[in-house]
C-alpha cells in the first residue's frame, strides 16, 4: 500500500511540475462592443479626430498600409485607411465593405478569382477576371461579402474610408 502511494505522490509531483512548466495560456481577444442600440445616439467622429488617428497610424506604419480604427463593433468595422503602394488581394466572407476615396487615385480591381504566387515568390497576391475601376477623390465602391478585391495600382497615395459590416444571411 505503501508503495502505491509513493507511486502517486510521485506522478502527481511530476504532473504538478509539468503544469508549472507550460507557458501561460494566452487571453482569449476582447470581443468587439456591441454596435449602438437602435434610437441612440450613434458615434460621431470630426475631422481633426480622423486626422490625428490617421496621422499615428501613418506613423507607426509597419508594411505598405496604414489603417487607423475609428469604430469597431460587433457589426461593422470603420477605418480610415492610408495605401501608399499596390496592395495584395483579398476577400471578407461574411463582410460587405464599402470604400470612399477622401485623397489620392489608382485602381482597384474586384470580382474574380485569387490568385496565389507560388511559394517563395516574393510576387502579390493577384485576381484573374476582376473588373478594374479608377479611383479617384469622391468615389465609392461597395465590395460585397466574401468578393475579391485589390488596388492593383496607385497613383498617388489613395486614403479612404473602410467600412467593414456584417453581409445579412441570404434567404431564399
Amino acid at each position: 500500500m505503501a508503495r502505491t502511494s509513493l507511486l502517486a505522490a510521485l506522478v502527481l509531483a511530476g504532473a504538478t511540475t509539468v503544469a508549472a512548466q507550460q507557458p501561460p495560456a494566452r487571453p482569449a481577444p476582447t470581443p468587439p462592443p456591441p454596435a449602438p442600440a437602435p434610437g441612440s445616439a450613434g458615434i460621431y467622429k470630426n475631422n481633426a479626430e480622423l486626422s490625428a488617428v490617421l496621422k499615428r497610424a501613418i506613423a507607426a506604419i509597419s508594411g505598405d498600409t496604414a489603417s487607423a480604427s475609428i469604430a469597431n463593433t460587433d457589426q461593422y468595422r470603420i477605418n480610415v485607411v492610408y495605401r501608399p503602394t499596390p496592395g495584395a488581394a483579398i476577400a471578407h466572407p461574411g463582410n460587405t465593405e464599402l470604400h470612399y476615396i477622401l485623397e489620392g487615385s489608382g485602381t482597384i480591381v474586384t470580382g474574380g478569382t485569387i490568385v496565389r504566387p507560388p511559394a517563395g515568390s516574393s510576387a502579390r497576391t493577384t485576381i484573374a477576371n476582376g473588373e478594374a475601376h479608377p479611383m479617384t477623390k469622391g468615389d465609392v465602391i461597395v465590395v460585397p461579402a466574401g468578393s475579391a478585391h485589390w488596388y492593383r495600382d496607385v497613383e498617388a497615395p489613395i486614403t479612404y474610408l473602410e467600412v467593414r459590416f456584417v453581409a445579412p444571411a441570404q434567404t431564399k
